[in-house]
């Protein structure tokens, strides 16, 4: 099991070390809060890292450790689990910038009490720029914001990582309130409709003009918000079945070394939470699209003919 709120880091001699990434909403921090992590960085021999995500992770911990961070920070961990919406990148916007055509810390931050750690069919990232210099890199973001003279620009679908693609503009010159109605409607549609993949992999499968099409006329007529499919049921994680395989893996066979972690999960939903309290973050990463769960047992320090056999008892 992991420690709450903790990624594995590193295995080196058999010894595993941790990271913990507190929750700061847009980047914004404190004296106070940064003399918190100063001093249990210091106390428990950690190492600050500032991410791209606009936060600190502190890392190099022990495990039995953990808790007791958290405590002393007084601050909830940034990630509930890996299939969610992990981050909202704001830049400075009206607020700070001189160049800002939009306040991107207002709108911003309101995307973040609205979403972050909201459960997706894969990981989510929003960008938010209060100008075309986009300096929260919107366009390699699932849902990104642009600010002009107009308005907001929504672009969809960006990411960057194994797979990098470039996010294609949704839709222009909204307002402030126009703008978190349209964001609503893309994650909804989205969780009503696709499969574990991120927002861009989903819209190369159905095409961007159908999921402008179905996405603009739910807004134009105003339709009702209605997901159509749960994604959590009795605590676990309920994907549309089979499809968008990568191995060989079908319903009814066996999973083996070579299995691949995308299939499993797709084949085998059932698998989710076991490999959940396992500690592997493989749930929608790009990373583990063609990877064998071995390979995922390596990385993760993980006794493979153990995993092997609980994830075949689970499926």
């Amino acid at each position: 099991m992991l420690p709450r709120g903790a990624n594995l880091q590193r295995i080196k001699n058999g010894k595993k070390t941790y990271a913990i990434t507190p929750h700061l909403p847009g980047g914004f921090v404190t004296p106070e809060r940064l003399e918190k992590y100063a001093n249990v960085a210091r106390k428990y021999h950690g190492a600050l890292k500032l991410t791209s995500a606009q936060r600190i992770m502190i890392t190099n911990l022990q495990a039995e450790d953990v808790e007791a961070i958290w405590q002393e920070l007084g601050i909830e961990p940034a990630i509930g689990f890996a299939n969610c919406v992990r981050s909202v990148k704001i830049c400075p916007g009206t607020t700070f910038c001189k160049r800002a055509k939009k306040d991107s810390v207002k709108i911003g931050l309101e995307l973040d009490k609205r979403y972050i750690k909201k459960e997706m069919p894969s990981r989510m990232k929003i960008g938010v720029s209060g100008c075309p210099n986009s300096c929260s890199e919107s366009v390699v973001k699932d849902i990104g914001l642009i600010g002009t003279e107009q308005g907001w620009d929504v672009y969809v679908g960006g990411s960057a990582g194994s797979h990098p693609r470039l996010a294609e503009k949704l839709i222009g010159d909204l307002s402030d309130d126009e703008v978190l109605v349209v964001v609503e409607y893309i994650m909804n549609y989205y969780q009503a409709n696709a499969d574990i993949e991120r927002l861009g992999k989903f819209i190369d499968r159905i095409s961007f003009a159908k999921f402008q099409e179905e996405v603009l006329e739910k807004y134009t007529n105003k339709s009702k918000i209605e997901t159509g499919k749960v994604l959590v049921k009795n605590n676990e994680f309920a994907p549309l079945p089979g499809g968008l395989t990568e191995g060989t893996l079908t319903i009814g066979d066996d999973i083996t070394a070579d299995s691949i972690v995308a299939d499993i999960i797709r084949i085998y939903p059932n698998t989710i939470p076991a490999l959940r309290s396992l500690g592997l973050g493989c749930l929608g990463c790009p990373s583990a699209t063609g990877e064998p769960i071995r390979q995922a047992a390596e990385i993760h320090g993980i006794e493979l003919d153990e995993l092997i056999k609980t994830l075949n008892e689970k499926r």
